[in-house]
């Protein structure tokens, strides 16, 4: 079978597949798109890994898509064509796979967002099941760093990324120098801003950058689904940094882990701030470890956890401006899509939208574009995109002012 396709190359993940199957969109390992076309239908599926080299589209093994771990999960909803399963403490619709047969309760292994691989399980695994907290329980919130990340992919601010190398990466890189200096080594740093402006994602990028190991923890997660052993679980993450030779522990969601403490506080909130500051102040000088946070609610962290040698430096990431916006649809737009496209226009009818908002366009306009038959993006699917996510955003303010009101 002969696909026609632009330029790129290499190892690929199938995102959007036409009904008939002739056109297939698939995503590079760094993030770059493109929608190939064959006159005869394929059998590929949302997920699936394929090599594209020489007019071919060939299915590779699973495992070699480099950046992609497993994830476990279990089934909270079934419908012919979707499923809704709960991973770690959060809820995801995907696609209903094939030839598998599913039932609410089961615990399942998958891939991304888009692939459920197997049942592990007929009934649910959850985490407050575990015994204890041990190494492969670590394993879980800690990730290798990667090579395939760069600042390239961060859709936001110069003056955010500069920022972010002097008071971390720099640090990571060169804390032997610094501590020869006689510096005070920076310990820990606060992200704020809105949801979607990419403050997760640059922590990664800083982490690969740097060579560090990964540990990424979800405040919610923790209280959720570690109640009675998150002390222990946040002791013991530190430790297994401590033995890196660069780590960066990431807390998402800070303010609903470490909230202000009082005389109404609850005792397990109480308990998880102390081992937080117990751990942070614990690290030695020369152990070169990072702490970084993420909230959108800055007042609402104990105010100890803000004082020196602790989250004592702050980045904010704002929403985009006028020129950061249109920055971030060229940078981000797909080698699939036709050049002139009018991001001007776009840029000025976006005001106070996030860049994950932004990025959110091409997928919708890849979808027009494989729809209608098309390997390219063209100016009418980026107009659709654009109009798709702001009928999104739109909904979603009426729900919250209605839950509001």
């Amino acid at each position: 079978m002969i696909w026609e396709y632009d330029s790129m190359t290499g190892l690929a993940r199938v995102k959007v597949v036409s009904d008939d199957g002739t056109f297939v969109h698939v995503e590079f390992t760094n993030g770059n798109g493109t929608v190939c076309f064959s006159d005869e239908p394929s059998e590929f599926t949302v997920g699936d890994v394929v090599l594209v080299t020489d007019n071919t589209l060939e299915k590779a093994p699973q495992e070699l898509w480099p950046s992609e771990k497993s994830w476990v999960g279990v089934i909270k909803l079934l419908h012919t064509d979707e499923v809704v399963v709960e991973i770690g403490g959060s809820l995801h619709i995907m696609p209903h796979p094939t030839g598998t047969t599913l039932k609410v309760g089961n615990t399942v292994e998958g891939f991304g967002l888009s692939k459920i691989a197997r049942v592990i399980s007929d009934s649910p695994i959850r985490f407050i099941d575990l015994p204890g907290v041990d190494d492969v329980t670590i394993r879980q919130f800690k990730e290798e760093s990667s090579s395939s990340r760069s600042f390239d992919d961060f859709a936001g601010s110069a003056g955010i990324v500069a920022r972010a190398k002097e008071l971390i990466e720099t640090p990571l890189k060169y804390y032997k120098e610094l501590d020869e200096i006689g510096a005070r080594p920076i310990k820990g740093v606060l992200f704020t801003g809105d949801p979607g402006t990419g403050k997760t994602l640059l922590a990664k990028i800083i982490a690969s950058r740097s060579d560090a190991t990964f540990y990424q923890i979800s405040g919610p997660q923790i209280m959720n689904k570690w109640l009675g052993q998150s002390e222990e679980l946040i002791r013991k993450i530190f430790e297994d940094a401590a033995k890196q030779d660069k780590a960066i522990v990431f807390f998402d969601e800070i303010d609903s882990l470490a909230t202000q403490r009082s005389d109404d506080s609850h005792e397990a909130s109480r308990r998880v701030v102390g081992q937080l500051l117990a751990s942070m102040d614990g690290f030695k000088r020369e152990k070169n470890v990072m702490v970084i946070a993420t909230t959108n609610r800055p007042q609402d962290i104990d105010s100890a956890l803000r004082r020196p040698g602790r989250f004592d430096w702050e980045i904010h990431f704002p929403l985009p401006g006028r020129d950061d916006r249109e920055a971030i649809l060229r940078k981000s737009q797909p080698h699939g899509a036709v050049s002139d496209l009018p991001h001007a226009a776009v840029a000025e009818k976006t005001e106070s939208w996030s860049p994950a908002e932004l990025v959110a366009i091409w997928s919708e306009a890849a979808l027009f574009a494989v729809a209608d038959r098309r390997k390219r993006i063209l100016e009418e699917d980026y107009i659709g995109g654009f109009e798709q996510v702001a009928t999104q955003r739109a909904r979603k303010e009426a729900e919250r002012k209605n839950r509001e009101g």
